[in-house]
């Protein structure tokens, strides 16, 4: 790897880190269907001037029955879903969970006999998925269920969007796609998030939406195009390694958040899992974790 690519997979493999820090921040204030239509928003005004300077963004909407599906299963339900298990879950926790999605995309690929479930790939599913029984057996109360399931959506839906983007949208330019995908989500979010659109916001909370929209998903969306055309997608991906890394150490530093066996285990386990399953052939889709961001 060139030492720009390097730069580029360090700045975006902690850039991609950091949402569940600040979405922790955020919703410790505002209702987290706010925050997720906050966070699109400010994206969506950031991106759009380019993609309609490089004449991106019609291509993109000329395939809207796709686009639509992307959106909801990409952003719109995943962002708000993530938002709610960070308010009866920690952030580092979250990040371990939303890690899986690795693993969950060899399991859906396998399923739709797109891909060949080896041994090694089976491996590699059994324990990411043993990584999450430890993490909510030795570490999160059971009375934070629908917290966890929130965050396993999120990661099932990190999932399925870059099938649809594989099978309906790859002709497409990435930025087009982006681009309408936000502007779409923060549309779709204004019947949500505009009554609960509050009198006034802290500094903390409007400070970590603010980085949200234009650190987390503007600026690191177009470093992730820059680090796909620097290293190949395949090699991109292993960004999806280091984002969990990131989130364990900022939640636990930053939020004092606890450390407890069974995160190390489940962290341990999930990361391994995530590293088999998708090891044969450089993943188990090229752009699979491609979004895997917070």
């Amino acid at each position: 790897m060139s030492r720009r690519g390097w730069w580029l997979f360090l700045a975006l493999g902690l850039i991609w880190g950091i949402p569940y820090l600040l979405i922790r921040i955020a919703v410790g204030e505002l209702p987290p269907v706010f925050v997720a239509f906050a966070r699109t928003g400010i994206g969506a005004l950031l991106l759009l001037p380019i993609a309609m300077m490089r004449g991106e963004l019609r291509a993109a909407l000329r395939h809207w029955r796709p686009l639509l599906l992307f959106t909801l299963v990409e952003i719109s339900v995943p962002w708000w879903l993530l938002g709610y298990a960070e308010t009866r879950i920690n952030s580092s926790t979250a990040g371990l969970l939303i890690a899986l999605v690795p693993v969950i995309t060899a399991g859906l690929m396998a399923a739709s006999g797109r891909e060949t479930l080896d041994g090694r790939r089976a491996l590699g599913l059994a324990l990411g998925l043993g990584g999450v029984a430890a993490l909510v057996g030795l570490h999160i109360d059971l009375s934070h269920g629908w917290a966890v399931a929130a965050a396993l959506a999120t990661a099932l839906g990190y999932a399925l969007g870059p099938i649809v983007i594989s099978r309906s949208l790859s002709a497409v330019p990435p930025l087009g796609v982006i681009a309408a995908s936000l502007a779409l989500a923060t549309l779709l979010y204004v019947p949500f998030a505009l009554p609960l659109w509050p009198a006034q916001v802290g500094l903390q909370a409007g400070a970590a939406v603010l980085t949200l929209g234009v650190v987390c998903t503007a600026v690191a969306f177009l470093l992730f195009f820059a680090l796909i055309a620097e290293v190949g997608p395949t090699r991109a991906t292993v960004i999806t390694y280091v984002n969990p890394v990131v989130a364990l150490l900022l939640g636990v530093t930053l939020l004092d958040e606890p450390l407890t066996a069974g995160m190390l285990v489940g962290f341990a386990l999930v990361l391994l899992g995530s590293f088999l399953a998708t090891s044969r052939g450089g993943s188990a889709h090229g752009t699979a974790p491609a979004r895997e961001r917070a």
